[in-house]
C-alpha cells in the first residue's frame, strides 16, 4: 500500500486562476527576470501594467500569438573602463525580461494599445464584442 504525499502548494498556485478567461502562462526561461505586472478589469478593457525599469523604449517587444501575448525587453549593464574604477557591489539587475499572459477569447488583440512611461509599460486590451445568440431552424422530413 502506498502512502499519500503531502498536498504540494506549487499546485495551488497551478490551479489559483485555472477558471478564468485570462490564464496566465509562465514561459520564462530561469535566467529571465520575471517583470511584476497587475492586471485590472474594466468593464470594456483590460489594463495590464507592466514593471520594466530601465529598459528603453525602443528594447520592448510586445506580441500575440495564437491567444498568448508577451512582453518582453532587455536592460544591458554598463560596460565601464577599469580606470573609471572598480565594481565593488552589483545591485541592479541586468538581463532579459518575458512575461506572457495567456488572452481569453474576449480580448480583441487586433486593438492592443501600448505606452511606456517612467519604467511601466501599460497595455490596454479592449474586450471583444459578445456574440450574440444565433437561432437556427431545424427542418424535419
Amino acid at each position: 500500500m502506498r502512502r499519500l504525499g503531502l498536498w504540494d502548494p506549487e499546485l495551488d498556485r497551478v490551479f489559483e486562476g485555472f477558471f478564468h478567461p485570462m490564464r496566465w502562462v509562465e514561459e520564462a526561461a530561469s535566467q529571465d527576470l520575471v517583470p511584476a505586472m497587475d492586471v485590472v478589469e474594466h468593464e470594456n478593457e483590460y489594463i495590464v501594467k507592466t514593471e520594466m525599469p530601465g529598459v528603453k523604449k525602443d528594447d520592448i517587444q510586445v506580441s500575440v500569438e495564437n491567444g498568448v501575448l508577451t512582453i518582453s525587453g532587455e536592460t544591458k549593464s554598463e560596460k565601464k573602463e577599469e580606470k573609471e574604477g572598480r565594481l565593488i557591489r552589483q545591485e541592479r539587475r541586468y538581463g532579459k525580461y518575458v512575461r506572457s499572459l495567456r488572452l481569453g477569447s474576449e480580448i480583441d488583440a487586433a486593438k492592443l494599445k501600448a505606452a511606456y512611461k517612467d519604467g511601466v509599460l501599460e497595455l490596454t486590451l479592449p474586450k471583444a464584442e459578445e456574440v450574440k445568440p444565433k437561432k437556427i431552424a431545424v427542418e424535419v422530413e
